[in-house]
């Protein structure tokens, strides 16, 4: 049924009408026939929005990392482009370090580096860490993969492997972390909230905003990571 015989039949609902309610009968059509325009004219507006490179998609995906496996969690986010610009954010250490961790890295399977963290260095303002964290922490790790600029995979020691994959989206580039094998759920936890922390703070980096202090943000996901995830 075309939008012209809906019309009609939402006029033709009524009886009959003799010629002095003809006005009336004009007015229902021209009625109904607004709000079929209106009504098309937001679908359009959904449709283009959904579509659009240009619009902020980051406001419409869901943010929290989900478990994809028992033992796996998944987190995207989509940053300003180009692809090139968001890789350096991934391999570059000076760039890393602004909102994950240094560490010089040889793009190649099989190469050697460490990761080394100073969370109370990623905002301007710094609060008191959470018990048993301390001010610096080191990580040495391996990379497994490698395809510039799409594709880094590396050992997370003590705790499985990560996958970090770039897909271009228009003026975007859509980030999905991939963390394999995580022992337990104290680890999970941890990981959910100190991934999706550092990656707000990259979103930040990325588009010339001021990140918020580290640690009270870590608190607060820690918590609703331990209401969202299953025991």
């Amino acid at each position: 049924m075309n939008d012209g015989n809906i019309v009609n039949h939402m006029v033709e609902f009524h009886p009959r009408r003799p010629d002095h309610d003809r006005q009336r009968e004009r007015f229902l059509r021209r009625f109904w026939q607004a709000r079929l325009d209106a009504l098309e004219r937001l679908i359009g507006e959904s449709d283009t929005d959904e579509g659009s490179p240009d619009m902020s998609q980051s406001a419409k995906r869901d943010t929290y990392g989900v478990l994809i496996e028992p033992t796996t969690l998944k987190i995207e986010r989509l940053l300003p482009g180009p692809v090139e610009r968001v890789w350096a954010y991934l391999t570059d250490s000076d760039k890393r370090r602004l909102w994950l961790a240094a560490g010089d890295m040889t793009l190649k399977a099989g190469a050697p580096f460490a990761f080394v963290w100073r969370n109370d260095e990623l905002s301007v303002r710094t609060d008191p860490r959470p018990a048993g964290f301390s001010e610096e922490h080191s990580m040495e790790s391996r990379i497994t993969e490698v395809d510039p600029p799409r594709l880094l995979s590396f050992t997370w020691q003590g705790s499985g492997d990560v996958t970090m994959e770039l897909t271009p989206k228009g003026d975007e580039v859509l980030l999905t972390i991939v963390h394999r094998s995580l022992p337990d759920r104290d680890t999970l936890l941890k990981v959910a909230a100190g991934w999706h922390q550092h990656l707000d703070t990259l979103v930040d980096r990325a588009t010339g905003a001021e990140p918020q202090p580290f640690w009270p943000a870590w608190r607060r996901l820690h918590e609703e990571y331990g209401r969202r995830l299953p025991a």
